[in-house]
């Protein structure tokens, strides 16, 4: 009877596993197309041209960029790993692009970052995005896709 009971329940603690192990995501990719050499090109001619004068030309931002300024505006963070964009899954990140910071986060929330939405196209923001995330470190990659797939799991 004891034997029965042990099996039971190491095959409680099995089926347990399995579904803990079905309940994390696989890492994925995302939305941004950060593998097609075509469109990360675009994604890095789209930049200087709409981005760089405020993020800066090598993805830096701007200096003292977690600190608000006088009038209460965050200067505009690093899109390189040393920034926080690879933290945020990339359908918040298309969001943020194309509708603007404040327009997302709302409240008395005070951004620079207007919406890209009516200057570029849905498919010119993902362009410009892949540009940055293939500028990021493996590991870096990898986390992100990690947390696109967290994601993706609420979606």
């Amino acid at each position: 009877m004891k034997r029965i009971a042990i099996g039971v329940g190491a095959a409680a603690l099995l089926a347990g596993g399995w579904a803990l192990a079905q309940m994390a995501a696989e890492p994925v990719p995302g939305l941004f197309p950060y593998t097609d050499a075509e469109r990360v090109a675009n994604g890095e001619r789209l930049y200087a041209v709409n981005c760089a004068a405020c993020h800066g030309a090598q993805l830096e931002g701007q200096p003292d960029w977690k600190e608000r300024d006088a009038d209460g505006f965050l200067p505009a963070p690093p899109h390189d790993s040393t920034g926080h964009t690879w933290h945020h899954p990339d359908a918040q990140l298309l969001a943020i692009v194309t509708h603007g910071t404040e327009a997302m986060i709302g409240g008395d929330y005070r951004s620079n970052m207007l919406g890209f939405g009516e200057i570029l196209s849905e498919d010119e923001i993902l362009d410009v995005m892949a540009y940055i995330k293939s500028t990021w470190p493996d590991e870096v990659v990898e986390i992100h896709n990690d947390i696109n797939a967290r994601a993706s799991v609420y979606q």
